[in-house]
């Protein structure tokens, strides 16, 4: 059986079993290519003609996709983004972030960055990467997910450039400036978080759960982050499906949206903040 042959066969079974995608792959031909190569530890760009050896163990990784929802990147215990490979498992949320495709259009060329809640480390370690003069503080309240964040610092050489931090948001942060922050907050509203796929229970709660309006987290950046910008510094933030939520919050505050799911807050413009924003 080639490689070829084996995907679809696995496609087919992971389409009939109706799961649920979006931590990597974003439908069951995706997903089953993944799980092939990556399973057969073979790069994404192999010949889909070659035989499939050693095809064993991936029946146990389609069962356990199958019959327990996990999602795929903590079976391998393997996530992509921005064509980076970083460990993950269960201490951390699967990186699927838009910050990286943003951050790379910005028109500066940040010395210090900032990345809030980095969980994996994989927003630190892009913005590292994109700005090979830049140092950069990655924080976050979990230790356990600081553990797998120092891991993927190490993988990709970066220890004495990214400064891992625990800290619950600023609080650790007193006097420190930024040219750059950025964060991928957890966002999920409290109705929302009742109804998540079965995939996405696997994920740290503490990382997705932004309280009744999926704010909770994002208005302490907010108003903090002024106080943390050096001048011409910008704040990028992720809210997912939350945009109309900042908006009606934060009515007169001059964000700019490049992406639907991110907007950015410059220092230039934080004076404006509303009384709303100051009172949340």
């Amino acid at each position: 059986m080639t490689l070829r042959e084996l995907i679809a066969r696995t496609e087919r079974r992971l389409r009939a079993a109706h799961l649920h995608y979006g931590h990597g792959a974003g439908n069951a031909h995706d997903e089953a290519a993944w799980l092939v190569l990556r399973g057969l530890d073979l790069p994404f760009d192999a010949d889909l003609n070659a035989e499939a050896s050693g095809a064993g163990p991936l029946e146990r990784l389609v069962e356990r996709r199958i019959r327990e929802r996990i999602p795929l990147a903590y079976l391998l215990g393997e996530a992509w983004l921005d064509g980076l490979a970083f460990h993950v498992d269960r201490r951390v949320v699967i990186p699927r972030s838009h910050i990286p495709y943003v951050v790379k259009a910005l028109p500066v060329a940040p010395r210090c960055i900032l990345d809030l809640c980095t969980g994996s480390g994989c927003l630190a370690i892009l913005a590292a990467r994109a700005f090979p003069r830049a140092r950069v503080d990655a924080v976050d309240l979990s230790a356990p997910a600081l553990a797998v964040a120092k891991k993927n610092v190490l993988r990709h050489r970066l220890g004495k450039r990214v400064r891992l931090i625990r800290s619950d948001l600023f609080d650790s942060l007193r006097g420190e400036k930024y040219d750059l922050i950025v964060s991928n907050p957890p966002y999920v509203t409290t109705a929302s978080m009742r109804s998540l796929p079965p995939e996405y229970r696997y994920e740290p709660g503490l990382a997705l759960a932004g309280g009744k309006d999926g704010l909770e987290l994002v208005s302490r950046i907010i108003a903090a982050a002024p106080a943390h910008l050096n001048a011409g510094g910008l704040l990028v933030c992720e809210v997912g499906d939350g945009r109309k939520a900042v908006e009606r919050a934060y009515p007169r505050l001059p964000l700019t949206w490049p992406m639907e799911e991110v907007f950015i807050l410059s220092s230039a413009r934080s004076n404006r903040l509303s009384r709303k924003s100051r009172d949340r």
